[in-house]
């Protein structure tokens, strides 16, 4: 297994569950602003996103997720300081009712 350092691809996740007032014109355009990073923060490789489809119901209300992918942990720290990354941030951040923020490195098991 490799060790957790600092190189090597990050994936960076975000589940989230948006505040009842968000329309969805204004959630269509903060996705779309999130898409909009990859273009303006260099470190930004990919990013995708997608509702919640489970049948288990288990997503606490949880409705949304984005996923980014990094090139490194430093990528990821690079991203979050990035002036386009904090005016999105301080966009979005006061209409998610509940947010969780996962980065990992993915592994295949050998």
């Amino acid at each position: 297994m490799a060790a957790a350092g600092s190189g090597g691809v990050v994936k960076h996740v975000l589940l989230a569950r948006f505040k009842e007032e968000v329309t969805p014109e204004r959630l269509d355009q903060l996705i779309r602003g999130y898409a909009g990073l990859v273009d303006l923060v260099p470190s930004m490789k990919a990013f995708h996103w997608g509702t919640d489809v489970s049948i288990e119901n288990m997503h606490q209300g949880f409705t949304h997720v984005f996923e980014s992918t990094f090139e490194s942990t430093g990528g990821v720290k690079e991203y979050i300081e990035h002036p386009a990354h904090v005016e999105f941030a301080n966009e979005v951040l006061p209409v998610l009712e509940k947010v969780i923020i996962i980065d990992y490195k993915p592994t295949a098991v050998n």
